[in-house]
């Protein structure tokens, strides 16, 4: 069995103010995407343009802790976000969700292709080799944290947490799981996959795909929250709930973003 390491979560403490890992792993994943932007946006055909980048991370950044945030109140503690409204700003009390992050992100996607009058799917395909990097980091985030831990397990590599509630036993780290598959995986599929001229949406479609399923196959490990437990069927979650809409509309994309397979080459559906 292996012991999760000691990591203080506050990194920096200054007088009042705690700069937490958890932070700053938010922080160093909006500035790999924006150094990885400014990289895409040299390249020939590039729907955004290096200046534009700078532009289009704040509406992300701004995106992604938003809709994190209030995705989190809305889809895993809406009881308490009923009785306290305030409950929203208490950011310090923890919770933040993929799903909310997401969309979040695609209203900012949405809002900088309209002001900058881009299509709004070539921004989406620009963009979706850039997020994996947030992800891993926030899921590195997760595991310094102690936070999100899996169900108990008898492999080797089972992490004792030095959170109580996790007890004194080996559980599935899913936060590296999670760290792998969303985050390494996807960007290594994606980066290769964009680094040719493809069809439009394709990117996008692949993301939704492979992060769907990657989310909804960890959630078999991962330890469901206490509040929630399991929706339906005695293991179905609700990571598993909110993935599954987005592996079917990654589908759909993909679908109508590749030519049928009869067409000509060249020629797109």
């Amino acid at each position: 069995m292996l012991f999760q390491p000691n990591i203080d979560p506050v990194a920096v403490q200054l007088g009042p103010l705690a700069i937490r890992w958890y932070g700053l792993m938010y922080l160093v994943g909006i500035g790999g995407g924006w150094l990885l932007g400014r990289m895409r946006a040299k390249k020939p055909g590039s729907p955004v343009t290096p200046a534009q980048v700078d532009d289009l991370i704040w509406y992300l950044a701004l995106g992604v802790l938003l809709g994190a945030r209030v995705g989190y109140m809305l889809f895993y503690d809406f009881a308490a976000l009923w009785q306290d409204p305030l409950r929203l700003f208490a950011v310090w009390r923890g919770g933040m969700s993929f799903h909310g992050g997401l969309l979040g992100t695609v209203l900012g996607m949405w809002w900088f292709a309209r002001k900058h009058r881009v299509p709004f799917f070539a921004v989406t395909d620009f963009v979706c080799p850039l997020a994996p990097i947030g992800i891993f980091f926030g899921r590195i985030g997760n595991f310094i944290n102690g936070e999100l831990w899996g169900r108990p397990t008898d492999l080797p590599w089972g992490v004792i947490f030095r959170d109580p509630l996790a007890g004194l036993m080996p559980r599935h780290p899913s936060q590296l799981y999670e760290a792998a598959l969303e985050g390494l995986l996807l960007f290594v599929v994606l980066w290769w996959w964009s680094a040719k001229p493809r069809p439009m949406k394709s990117a996008s479609g692949l993301f939704l795909m492979i992060y769907g399923a990657s989310r909804f196959a960890v959630e078999f490990v991962r330890e469901p929250d206490a509040h929630l437990g399991y929706l339906a069927f005695g293991w179905l979650t609700m990571g598993q709930a909110l993935s599954l809409p987005m592996i079917l509309f990654g589908l759909w994309l993909w679908r109508t973003a590749l030519p049928p397979a009869s067409a000509p080459a060249g020629r797109r559906g």
